[in-house]
């Protein structure tokens, strides 16, 4: 998720290091730069470089799922909570205490639950989207997640921005804008506009949701810890993709062809999005 990079960069107040971990501290610089180009900063980029090449391997095995006809986001998001589940909520489950799996639900039970449905519906719109729309138009519509991110961050985690941020944010906007009207016109030409159109709003609405969920994610893993938030998230988003997966992809999951290739692809991006959640934890954590 783009989003995840955004999360990560706009923690700037952090960014002040020890003089012997800057970069440039070695070099004849001002104080801003030294302070700026940090081993912390190289590290989240880094990091975020490699969340990046993980979420397009994942939008690009979703492209060839949607291109074999295989129609089931939600067994998708099932696969990949299940693995949360069995990695961290078994983990949570041999605590002790307050920390306990089944303490922890008692006590927020509503909180992960409303996280959990925003992450099980974010996943389950954009995935729905390569139905409709094309890689590149998902890809660069996933954007809209900064504004709003940034927007609710604002509001929420207090985080103040720059105006060199604001003016990043008109730009994105503009290019979502600017998508739209793109995909528009081309599915005008192939007599496919309101199918278009549908996949462009199935992603908007993803990035929004995806928004309340990374704002919620940071919070989290930042007051409390990455193994809790990961292993409830595993047992809520379970429960709720294992209700969804069997009220509305029955028979969609029936009807699928399965071979050697679609299993290969659906593992694939089961694995990415797992190390892509767990290293996004991990980040968030480590600020």
């Amino acid at each position: 998720m783009l989003s995840d990079i955004s999360v990560i960069l706009s923690q700037r107040q952090e960014m002040d290091g020890p003089r012997e971990q800057r970069l440039c501290g070695k070099w004849p610089l001002g104080d801003n730069m030294r302070d700026m180009f940090t081993w912390r900063l190289l590290r989240t980029i880094v990091m975020g470089q490699v969340l990046s090449l993980l979420i397009c391997g994942t939008a690009v095995s979703c492209q060839y799922l949607a291109d074999a006809k295989v129609d089931t986001p939600m067994l998708q998001s099932f696969l990949n909570y299940t693995l949360l589940l069995l990695a961290y909520s078994s983990v949570l489950s041999t605590r002790k205490g307050e920390k306990n799996l089944l303490q922890v639900f008692k006590s927020n039970w509503w909180k992960y639950v409303v996280m959990g449905v925003a992450d099980v519906e974010a996943n389950y719109t954009v995935v729905k989207a390569y139905q409709f729309t094309t890689l590149t138009s998902i890809q660069l519509l996933d954007c809209f997640v900064i504004p709003v991110l940034m927007l609710l961050s604002w509001f929420f985690l207090k985080t103040r921005y720059r105006p060199v941020h604001l003016a990043a944010v008109v730009v994105c906007l503009l290019g979502v804008g600017a998508m739209v009207g793109a995909d528009i016109l081309a599915g005008r030409d192939q007599g496919s506009t309101e199918a278009v159109v549908l996949g462009d709003v199935l992603v908007l609405l993803s990035a929004l949701l995806y928004a309340v969920s990374n704002v919620c994610q940071e919070d989290t893993v930042k007051r409390l810890s990455r193994v809790e938030f990961l292993g409830m998230m595993g047992l809520v988003g379970t429960l709720i993709s294992g209700v969804q997966l069997a009220v509305l992809e029955t028979r969609a999951v029936a009807a699928v062809s399965w071979d050697v290739h679609i299993a290969v692809k659906q593992e694939v991006m089961e694995v990415k999005q797992e190390v892509m959640e767990v290293k996004q934890d991990v980040k968030l954590e480590k600020l």
